[in-house]
């Protein structure tokens, strides 16, 4: 996914794109542990990839909570 398209998610489909990328990654580790996969930089790009998620979801939370306490 592209920056743009992931900080158009919801808290929630942050939250559920997470739960899927994270299940994915540790079985590439253990696919790749027990034989090497054709291009190990996946393992590497979907590691980044959990991380801008990770992020953008930190980012809106930290916005619902300012707009929570503003109120």
């Amino acid at each position: 996914m592209k920056k743009e398209e992931i900080k158009e998610l919801s808290i929630k489909e942050l939250k559920a794109q997470i739960e899927v990328a994270e299940k994915a990654y540790r079985e590439l580790k253990v696919t790749h542990a027990i034989s090497p996969i054709d291009n190990p930089a996946k393992i590497t790009s979907d590691r980044r990839e959990i991380a801008r998620l990770k992020t953008v979801l930190r980012q809106k939370e930290i916005e619902a909570q300012n707009a929570s306490v503003v109120e």
